[in-house]
């Protein structure tokens, strides 16, 4: 290598240094490698660290080799002010000839031979080249471990933080979750499996499941503080809706007293009545030894029942006057037909005046069948068009 070619090389290779030096000191201060230096390991993420763990100490010892080549070159490059053809010469050995000196490593006896070590020789370029293979080897162990721990860590945190705060909440109340030591227990074992085997462990599945159980858990017991407190309230809610459901069963049994005897009904026609059946709900309710948790279902469970009840009452009331406004709408088309017969020329035809009849005996008849009456008005009907409705 000339002079300027010597200069060229050194300088690059400072560079390279340096920004190796740092990479490495930036993999030293990686989180996720200072956790795992000390950290109890076992299963499949054992096993990858401890190879990755060979690779860094391969990358330390050809680094140190590396450094010490080029240590040498800088201290034969400051010696003298002008080079001599024989430091070119050294020069140019250590820094394109296979100047790194990598000594056999010590094995365990059980991994050793009879057979010495051979060190290895390497230029510049290949000390890099596997030192950049080591370090890729340590980083994708600690992305792996990494990337598990930063998926299930927070989602078991996560999970804690609802455990804790359900064990609030049952304080509050006075009254144990089912199931929660259980849950609880199963959380520890999830925790130890990901943080001391995070490639091993499979524990989404189970994961899953208690995150489930614990919102659902969670949410029970904030909706049954919430009706412990609110009860009194609720309470007079629903004896306000209990009222509109009397007054809308009470509206549906005079509607059905008005319509039976004008229509002809079946007996299951019958309003019948709920209220008492959710007023007893309701006072068993208020002397329930049952939790809160059950408590606050079977209230919004009355809630909703008595909101349909009223509303059933309501729908019935109205269907059976429908039933009215529906005959009274039959007299009218058989009152149309009439006089479309008339214009016909067919107000005295024997059979048309035979259906007609049969029709209106239907319905001005009390309690009329509807359905007989409406199937009379559809034969007259036909008969007026000539067989067509």
């Amino acid at each position: 290598m000339s002079r300027e070619g010597v200069e060229h090389a050194l300088r690059a290779r400072a560079d390279e240094r340096d920004r190796i030096s740092g990479d490495l000191l930036d993999l030293e201060s990686h989180t996720t490698y200072r956790l795992l230096k000390g950290a109890t390991l076992r299963g499949a993420t054992e096993q990858r660290w401890a190879t990755a763990q060979e690779s860094l100490a391969r990358l330390w010892r050809l680094n140190d080799a590396y450094r010490a080549v080029l240590r040498d070159a800088e201290q034969i490059k400051a010696a003298r002010s002008r080079l001599s053809t024989e430091q070119l010469a050294e020069l140019t050995e250590l820094l394109a000839g296979t100047s790194v000196l990598l000594r056999a490593a010590a094995k365990p006896v059980e991994q050793r031979s009879l057979l010495p070590e051979a060190d290895e020789r390497l230029t510049l370029d290949a000390t890099v080249t596997q030192m950049d293979a080591a370090f890729r080897d340590v980083t994708s162990a600690l992305n792996d471990i990494d990337a598990q721990w930063n998926t299930l860590l927070p989602r078991l945190d996560t999970a804690g933080a609802e455990l804790r705060r359900i064990r609030e909440l049952e304080q509050d109340l006075g009254e144990s979750a089912a199931g929660l030591d259980t849950l609880e227990t199963e959380l520890k074992r999830m925790r130890a499996a990901v943080v001391e085997d995070p490639l091993g462990a499979a524990v989404e599945p189970d994961l899953d499941r208690v995150a489930r159980l614990l919102t659902a858990s969670l949410a029970e017991l904030e909706l049954a503080v919430v009706v412990k407190q609110d009860y009194a309230r609720r309470r007079e809610n629903l004896e306000a809706a209990l009222d509109r459901v009397r007054a809308a069963e009470s509206e549906a049994r005079l509607a059905h007293g008005a319509v039976v005897v004008k229509i002809a009904l079946p007996p299951q026609a019958q309003p019948r009545s709920r209220v008492d059946a959710l007023t007893g709900a309701l006072d068993a309710l208020d002397v329930s030894a049952d939790t809160w948790v059950l408590r606050a279902k079977r209230l919004a469970e009355l809630e909703s029942d008595a909101d349909g009840a009223a509303e059933q009452a309501q729908t019935t009331a109205k269907a059976l006057y429908g039933l009215v406004s529906r005959r009274d709408e039959l007299r009218g088309r058989l009152g149309a037909c009439q006089v479309m017969a008339v214009r016909r020329g067919m107000a005295e035809d024997p059979a048309a005046t035979g259906l007609f009849a049969r029709a209106r005996a239907l319905l001005w008849s009390a309690p009329c069948d509807l359905t007989k009456a409406a199937a009379a008005v559809e034969d007259y009907q036909r008969a007026i068009h000539g067989g067509t409705s």
